[in-house]
């Protein structure tokens, strides 16, 4: 089992750990802070290297069971039993953070008024999108992003922490994504935007709504009946 410190602090720039299993070019460390692809959030990159001074490029991070895999470059240059320092790229982990964190804000707008559910998304560091099953027009959602911007300006903190799933399921509004989350998840990592939003997800964020900047609308497609696709930015 990978213990994952992303979930505990998303702020994590580099890491201790210890080189448990390696299976071709991918590794398996006691502990990790980079971040696996999962609900719609791309992967972290990085580096991983030893104090005698071998390094590879941490290219692909996966979750398979209670295990992250390391996707490494070049391969052969790890041991089993090495104690590495991992390093994130960070540039890249803090701007998925603020999309991220922008998600769940544009979109508790949204909730708050249609109740309507995410039906897909992808994060980048460029732009982001998600999708509802709505009818709506570019001007609502204009409409919905000053709103948000508004919301930034009051700084409210964003935290996370974990309940017991049946506990978390009580909460109004507890998962706004049209997925069930599987029977075997105990335990919810809940995301919450005080005052404004509370949701549980497992990707990394900022911790104060400030940290995100401004929301740029970019369109609005449509993608079949009653349902629409919602690009925006960050700057």
């Amino acid at each position: 089992m990978t213990k994952r410190l992303e979930l505990y602090d998303s702020y994590l720039k580099e890491f201790e750990a210890v080189v448990e299993e390696i299976k071709d070019n991918k590794i398996i460390l006691n502990q990790s802070a980079f971040y696996p692809a999962g609900g719609g959030q791309p992967c972290d990159f990085g580096e991983i290297k030893t104090s005698d001074g071998r390094k590879v490029k941490v290219t692909l991070v996966e979750k398979k069971d209670n295990l992250v895999l390391h996707t490494v470059e070049p391969i052969g240059i790890l041991k089993k039993g090495d104690k590495i320092k991992g390093h994130i790229d960070w540039e890249r982990r803090y701007k998925l953070m603020r999309m991220h964190t922008s998600i769940h804000l544009l979109h508790s707008i949204i909730y708050d008024e249609l109740r309507a559910m995410i039906t897909g998304n992808e994060i980048n560091v460029d732009k982001t999108r998600f999708d509802l099953d709505l009818d709506i027009n570019k001007e609502q959602v204009i409409g919905w992003i000053k709103k948000a911007n508004t919301l930034i300006q009051k700084n409210a903190c964003v935290k996370n922490y974990f309940l017991p799933r049946d506990e978390a399921l009580k909460i109004p509004g507890i998962v706004k994504l049209g997925i069930a989350f599987p029977p075997d998840v105990k335990e919810l990592r809940i995301v919450e935007i005080e005052g404004v939003d509370i949701e549980a997800d497992g990707g990394t964020h900022v911790k104060n709504l400030n940290e995100i900047g401004e929301l740029i609308f970019i369109k609005v497609d449509n993608k079949g009946k009653g349902r629409k696709r919602i690009y925006f930015t960050i700057k």
